[in-house]
């Protein structure tokens, strides 16, 4: 590694903290995939692993062109820290529903991380002069911020298959039924 500048020092040193959470959410990712059993949420999960993966190769690209390097091992240290616990993630929660809800929890917040670390990045990168590594950062958040879209959906959705799964439909605030729209005045129907 050769001796960088302040400014390359400082967008290396950034880069390679998002390069070790890409990594380390890349076994987290992979655990939840095994755990899913809903198909288009396992889809999205898929995809997305895909995006981490490439995400990864796009930074560690990024910190060798800034000359960079050695602080890509943080990577081992993100992975091995996910490794610990997936396990976790298995018995959490007291059914199948309930489990997928907090590992979307999880993931939810962990793209919040990851957005606010490539904000910065983006910012960093900008201020600095360093068109390439902004215009890096801007894609990445932007595929962060669609899938905490999809995430909040989904975290929606899996709250009221809890709701179903385990609590008794006695327990349970009836359904609003759905109002036919009464067609606007002046028009015909």
């Amino acid at each position: 590694m050769t001796d960088l500048n302040e400014r390359d020092a400082k967008l290396v040193q950034y880069l390679s903290e998002a390069y070790g959470k890409e990594r380390e959410l890349e076994t987290a990712l992979e655990a939840h995939i095994a755990m899913t059993t809903k198909a288009p949420y396992k889809k999205r999960l898929k995809q997305h692993l895909r995006e981490t993966k490439a995400h990864a190769k796009g930074l560690a690209r990024r910190i060798k062109q800034l000359g960079g390097g050695g602080q890509l091992t943080q990577a081992a240290v993100g992975k091995a820290m996910a490794a610990a616990k997936g396990p976790l993630h298995m018995v959490r929660g007291s059914g199948e529903q309930e489990k997928m809800l907090k590992n979307a929890k999880t993931e939810y917040f962990n793209e919040h991380e990851e957005i606010a670390t490539y904000l910065a990045i983006e910012t960093l990168a900008e201020r600095v002069g360093d068109r390439e590594t902004a215009k890096l950062a801007k894609g990445i958040r932007r595929e962060e911020e669609r899938m905490a879209k999809f995430l909040e959906g989904q975290i929606k959705v899996l709250a009221g298959a809890v709701i179903s799964e385990e609590v008794p439909s006695s327990q349970r605030k009836p359904a609003k039924a759905k109002r036919a729209r009464k067609p606007a005045r002046g028009s015909r129907k």
